[in-house]
């Protein structure tokens, strides 16, 4: 079972079910990662999802929900196939809706100079469950053990993971000031 931090920190253990569908063969860095994408249009939205083709890649979704029902797996490829095209990083936030940082997060998202820093990314949003969902996805970008949630993943126009925030940079949302975050959204973008 797993154990579940006051401030949505690491998973405590794996378990639970896994994606096999997700794409292999990634590397990970040690640093950040940061969220964002643009609209149809190229101008920056809160947050766009890249998505499958029940949903177009233009959909812009909540930035405070997780799906759980979404596909995840095809959800990152899809950004990753974008990313290849027009070189933006993708950005994937991991968390879960019950998740108090995740939601501050999501809301941070929204703000006018976060959400134009976003638009520097194809950005993917990979709900968790209660660490007990998209697990082999989740283990592709990041190691929820020592990330807690919200964890960002940051993947170049190569499918490398240049960044991901396996130190818990992000599991204290609740009190980091917008400026930490657009700091983190530049340094990668």
């Amino acid at each position: 079972m797993a154990l579940l931090l006051a401030a949505c920190g690491g998973s405590g253990g794996s378990g639970g079910s896994s994606d096999a569908s997700a794409p292999a063969g990634r590397t990970t860095g040690t640093a950040a990662t940061a969220p964002g994408s643009p609209s149809a249009g190229g101008a920056p939205t809160a947050i766009t999802r890249t998505t499958t083709a029940a949903t177009p890649p233009s959909a812009t979704t909540s930035p405070e929900g997780y799906d759980p029902t979404r596909n995840a797996a095809a959800d990152v490829t899809a950004a990753e196939r974008a990313s290849a095209k027009d070189g933006r990083p993708v950005l994937i936030d991991f968390g879960a809706d019950w998740c108090p940082d995740c939601v501050v997060l999501g809301r941070t998202f929204t703000k006018p100079a976060t959400a134009a820093l976003l638009g520097r990314y194809h950005v993917v949003r990979v709900d968790v469950g209660q660490f007990d969902h998209n697990l082999a996805l989740v283990a592709r970008y990041v190691d929820l053990d020592s990330s807690g949630i919200p964890a960002l993943a940051v993947v170049d126009r190569h499918g490398t993971t240049v960044t991901a925030t396996n130190q818990g940079q992000f599991s204290n949302a609740r009190s980091m000031p917008e400026s930490q975050v657009d700091a983190f959204l530049k340094t990668w973008a």
